[in-house]
């Protein structure tokens, strides 16, 4: 009998839930499924702020995610809560202030790995800049950072399959 192999579990986390992290879960996601992995990983997104609960993501991330075939619009706002650190396997902070949070809010009992998303990258900046009060052309530079970090994470996480580990 074939047991079937735990997802790995990523939550990705901004300030408000409403740009970076809903947009890096759409990407993560679409980026997955066409590697064939969708059903070995487990994604979502959540602030570290609670003004945004339940709302949809910023008008403007959506607009520069769908000219790039990504689907935010049925995501919905969240905050990180406590079980968060014990559901996931990585929790992904776009931002040093982020990670702070996150790190205030760990209840100690975490089996989540807390890093900052940027960390997997080799060179370049090491946050994902906030776009909420910049222009248009913020969201696309958001938007490339994300693109090339989902997927040195996801060459990450397939090798980590792969080798058992």
């Amino acid at each position: 009998m074939i047991e079937k192999e735990t997802p790995i579990a990523i939550l990705f986390v901004c300030l408000g839930n409403i740009c970076r992290s809903p947009t890096a879960e759409a990407v993560f996601r679409a980026r997955a499924r066409k590697r064939g992995l969708a059903g070995r990983i487990r994604i979502d997104s959540a602030g570290t702020g609670d003004w945004h609960i339940g709302q949809p993501p910023d008008q403007r991330a959506q607009t520069t995610a769908i000219k790039r075939g990504y689907r935010l619009n049925d995501l919905r706002a969240r905050q990180v809560s406590a079980k968060d650190f014990t559901r996931f396997d990585y929790i992904l902070a776009m931002d040093n202030a982020n990670l702070a949070d996150l790190r205030a809010l760990d209840p100690g009992n975490s089996r989540a790995k807390v890093v900052r998303f940027l960390d997997i990258m080799e060179q370049g900046p090491d946050e994902v800049p906030d776009p909420y009060q910049g222009d248009t052309d913020s969201f696309a530079r958001m938007l490339d950072l994300i693109e090339q970090a989902c997927d040195r994470w996801l060459d990450r996480l397939a090798g980590r399959r792969n080798d058992g580990q």
